[in-house]
């Protein structure tokens, strides 16, 4: 059971550490979200965390796409008969 203690005009929640261990958030910054029947703590992800595992994984079960040769070997338009 986790309780409510008053930090100055604040509250925290002190968090056993048995359920800190459990849930692997011992030295985490903490993410709180408002759910429908209370609050939901989970670490913070960096940004793009797990992106490349995750590129890797897709690239192992589908393979790499094919590039578009036709369009990387174009030429590059001038823009002068373009109408601004």
């Amino acid at each position: 059971m986790a309780n409510l203690v008053k930090i100055g005009n604040s509250q925290g929640i002190r968090i056993p550490k048995a359920l800190v261990e459990q849930a692997h958030l011992e030295g985490k910054k903490l993410k709180l979200q408002i759910v429908k029947d209370g609050l939901l703590v989970s670490p913070s992800k960096k940004p793009r965390e797990g992106w490349k595992e995750a590129i890797e994984a897709s690239l192992m079960a589908h393979g790499k796409e094919p590039l578009d040769s036709e369009w990387l070997d174009a030429s590059l338009a001038s823009g002068d008969e373009w109408e601004w």
